[in-house]
């Protein structure tokens, strides 16, 4: 019982692990830069991808197109694959300098001083719009750099960010401060998505179901994150086609996964829509798949269609998506669900963030995505978060069932206790009340034989007899409680004669009967037994009262049922004795048997009735019997 709630403790603790790593994103993505920037250069096109430094070098000036660092960039001419950028070489002033490449597209990066080679990137897949940190180590006392870039297509963009020039120390440290909460984050979700692994694996089927595509999208988008950050191809050396790999297997992964997650909380949909969504997801990643193993057989030959499968027609696939379960979401939302609540807040945000991007990217291809991986944090605890409510709503369900086990344990001994009395009861019955009339007769054809005195004892010997032949009465219908006719009676009218016979007895106790009868009240039972029933309880009213005493006996319809309520302003009971009504021989009165509340209740049930005791000490009780009605449609 204890473990719903450490995972819930677990899912709380994740939940803030996430959004801890907000402030370190948010500075560093505001962070002052470690440089001066590069304010002008120029550019020349190539329609070859054969790289000839010195035939560049060599080129007339009119072939160079000056181009404004901090304005938009020339449009690259349909047919160019490759472009040449020079700018003198920056003077430092430091020791150990460095360009930074703000935003990099292409396949491929070669950097020149003299026709001679100084850095170098090779065989990039689908790179688009990385940093790059360019060492200038021994480059002093030269003139013009040049940097070569290559890609393939129409609208080939090559270098088109800021370049930053400085000491390649402080460089580094502001590239790392700039892409490490991408690793940070990524991190974060991997761990998370295995921590949330392991606490299903001891969970039943069904919940492992739902849990298991959660972990999936946990786990994609922290493959995303890493992979999408330069940090790994510059600082850590990782061969770029495997980064871009991974990044294309989390996405294949991330779309399906997300979308039957989403179809397990919120339904197939209008018109099964989400679940025709899932399965063409789950279709076209097979698809991609297939076509990112054929295209890397085959040395990527097939990257420009590659990358229009897997990016320009996936990413419109992803907004039409997110626009439809953003709408679904917010309907789910409006009818009140909680959980619902929280899931469309966070895929409002990631929804909203990432569809804004994917429209300026779209809109203009020099943009650089970077605010969706915010969206993502806020999704992803909405996740957790939900998680969490589950785990917490599991662990009150269990304590709820073991309640109830065991209040159905305690009727079940109830039950078992009340069979056996009922069993001896009914032997003992039979068996004493014949021997009691025999009895009874000998000492009526005694007294008639007596003198006066013996008389009187004689008829005190009948009296007790005639005492106990009630209780084996009361025996005899608690073992035996059933109808032996079937009769649809009026209550108002039964429970009006039940009244009469005994106000006597209530003016006695210097208490009155007060009658609040909705007609019409009509139930199936025993007319017999049911008055026996109120005699009983109307009884025990009378005793409990004290001075200006007062019984209400009412009666009305609800719904299906008839509700009988007597109420008597008396000495009432403490919650301690309440427990035990209905027990056998159970009663606080000093002569009392318990029998009468016995059997009460055991004529209640036989008429497929409840009832319901409510007292304080000193102010009274209220019985409540719930009957069911008979009234005739």
């Amino acid at each position: 019982m204890k473990l719903p709630s450490m995972k819930a403790a677990a899912a709380i603790l994740m939940l803030f692990l996430l959004i801890s790593i907000v402030p370190i994103g948010i500075a560093a993505q505001w962070g002052g830069g470690a440089g001066f920037s590069i304010p002008d250069s120029e550019l020349k096109w190539e329609t070859s991808d054969v790289c000839d430094p010195a035939a560049a070098a060599e080129a007339p000036d009119s072939e160079w197109v000056q181009a404004d660092m901090n304005s938009v960039r020339p449009v690259a001419p349909a047919d160019a694959t490759a472009a040449w950028l020079r700018f003198p070489l920056p003077i430092t002033g430091e020791p150990n300098p460095a360009l930074m490449i703000n935003k990099f597209a292409g396949h491929n990066l070669r950097v020149y001083v003299d026709h001679r080679l100084i850095y170098e990137l090779q065989d990039l897949i689908n790179y688009d719009e990385g940093r790059v940190l360019i060492p200038l180590s021994g480059t002093e006392g030269h003139s013009w750099l040049y940097l070569w870039s290559s890609g393939s297509g129409q609208g080939f963009g090559g270098i088109k960010g800021e370049i930053t020039a400085g000491n390649y120390g402080k460089l580094l440290a502001f590239y790392v401060k700039q892409n490490l909460p991408d690793m940070v984050i990524g991190a974060a979700f991997l761990f998370v998505g295995a921590a949330l692994m392991g606490c299903l694996l001891f969970l039943k089927l069904d919940f492992f179901k739902g849990g298991f595509f959660l972990v999936l999208v946990i786990v994609s988008f922290g493959i995303l994150f890493i992979t999408y950050s330069p940090f790994l191809p510059v600082i850590l050396h990782i061969p770029d086609h495997w980064t871009q790999t991974f990044f294309d297997l989390a996405l294949f992964t991330l779309l399906p996964s997300f979308t039957i997650y989403f179809e397990q909380i919120f339904g197939p949909g209008k018109h099964g829509l989400i679940t025709k969504l899932r399965k063409f997801q789950l279709g076209y990643s097979l698809f991609c798949l297939v076509f990112l193993i054929v295209n890397t057989l085959l040395s990527h030959r097939l990257d420009e269609l590659y990358r229009i499968a897997t990016v320009d027609f996936l990413g419109l696939m992803m907004m039409v998506q997110f626009i439809y379960l953003l709408y679904v979401t917010l309907e789910a939302a409006f009818k009140g669900n909680r959980d619902a609540v929280i899931f469309s807040t966070g895929f409002s945000i990631f929804a909203l963030l990432s569809l804004t991007e994917l429209i300026l990217y779209y809109a203009n291809n020099s943009y650089h995505l970077q605010w969706w991986k915010w969206g993502v944090i806020a999704f992803v605890a909405s996740l957790i978060l939900i998680l969490g409510r589950r785990f917490a709503g599991n662990h009150e369900q269990v304590l709820e069932y073991s309640r109830d086990l065991e209040k159905f344990n305690d009727d079940l001994q109830r039950s078992e206790k009340m069979e056996i009395i009922s069993e001896l009861a009914a032997s003992v019955a039979h068996e004493v009340r014949n021997p009691l009339q025999v009895t009874r007769g000998f000492l009526q054809i005694l007294g008639e034989r007596s003198d006066q005195k013996e008389k009187e004892y004689l008829q005190m010997a009948m009296e007790e007899l005639d005492r106990a032949s009630l209780i084996i009465t009361d025996f005899l219908t608690f073992a035996k409680p059933g109808m032996d006719t079937l009769d649809r009676f009026e209550v108002a009218e039964e429970l009006r004669h039940v009244s009469g016979v005994l106000v006597p007895l209530a003016h006695l106790q210097g208490g009155t009967i007060e009658l609040k009868l909705q007609s019409g009240l009509q139930v199936l039972g025993s007319t017999s037994k049911f008055k026996q029933a109120f005699i009983n309880l109307i009884k025990n009213a009378i005793e409990s009262l004290e001075e200006d005493g007062l019984i209400t006996v009412a009666a009305w319809s609800s719904g299906e049922h008839i509700i009988v309520s007597v109420q008597d302003n008396g000495e009432g009971m403490k919650m301690s004795e309440l427990a035990h009504l209905g027990e056998p021989y159970y009663s606080n009165k000093k002569k009392g048997t318990g029998l009468g509340l016995m059997v009460t209740f055991r004529i209640i049930e036989a008429m497929n009735g409840s009832i319901q005791f409510q007292s304080r000490k000193g102010e009274g009780t209220e019985v409540i019997v719930k009957l069911p009605s008979a009234a005739k449609k």
